[in-house]
């Protein structure tokens, strides 16, 4: 889905292509000491987007809402951002006390973006006026009359900062529900060219790794999603970077049950 994708288009074919490289990784996860497919992975069909946004953000509602309701973690993935609305509006509803940890160039705070609410400019703008509690982390692109409106409504982790502020800073800001949105552009672009709107100064692998342990060790996370991977058929290794992050979630999430499970 990339219907409301503002520069670069190719991001629809990010989910098809994480899939695809997910079955050349390894299963074991050496960190861990897990094999994360152990923990059962069950990949739906692709979902059929509607052209209107919102009605797109109802159909993931939907679709995720039937995963929760059968008690298993959802891992979606993108496509464009605003996929992440949809998912985190249900996660609400049955954890009322919910956060999410977004990671991120882009702070996508903005009301409209191309007359449309629902774009993936304004997704955390859409969960923060749904009252959740948002941490931002990695981010480097904003606008003023966003960052105005956001004050005292979010806590950015300024990718400028970042050896100012550790994991520990982040999981202060979270609640003990969470879930987890990963715009791969969050990463440095040499690392992650594969984005529709990269930007310069990014996370790299070993640090991104750092919070999310923690947060997944520490923190109930209650589903996640990898998003704006736009595939490079002259360069596989930034797809196999997003496919790599999926199976490193997956095997923090389920790292505990997995070994007691020896």
């Amino acid at each position: 889905y990339e219907e409301t994708a503002s520069y670069a288009k190719g991001t629809a074919e990010g989910p098809a292509a994480i899939i695809a490289a997910s079955r050349e990784l390894e299963y074991y996860d050496d960190e861990t000491g897990t094999t994360p497919w152990d923990a059962g992975i069950n990949t739906l069909p692709e979902l059929k987007p509607p052209k209107n946004p919102a009605k797109m953000a109802q159909t993931v509602q939907a679709a995720v809402d039937k995963i929760l309701s059968a008690q298993q973690f959802p891992v979606m993935l993108g496509g464009e951002h605003s996929i992440t609305i949809g998912a985190v509006r249900v996660a609400k509803k049955r954890f009322p006390n919910l956060s999410v940890l977004q990671f991120d160039a882009h702070a996508d705070l903005r009301d409209e973006y191309d007359g449309s609410n629902y774009s993936h400019a304004c997704t955390l703008r859409r969960v923060i006026e749904d009252g959740i509690t948002v941490a931002q982390v990695g981010i480097r692109s904003t606008d003023r009359e966003s960052l105005e409106w956001a004050q005292g409504k979010t806590k950015i982790f300024w990718a400028r900062n970042k050896s100012n502020w550790s994991a520990a800073d982040v999981l202060a800001a979270l609640t003990h529900d969470v879930y987890v949105t990963f715009d791969v552009d969050a990463f440095d672009p040499s690392i992650m060219p594969a984005t529709g709107t990269p930007e310069p100064g990014g996370l790299l692998w070993d640090e991104t790794l750092a919070i999310l342990k923690p947060v997944f060790s520490q923190k109930n996370v209650v589903g996640c999603d990898v998003t704006e991977l736009l595939p490079l058929k002259e360069m596989h290794a930034p797809t196999f970077t997003a496919a790599k992050l999926v199976h490193k979630m997956i095997a923090y999430k389920f790292e505990r049950a997995l070994r007691n499970s020896k």
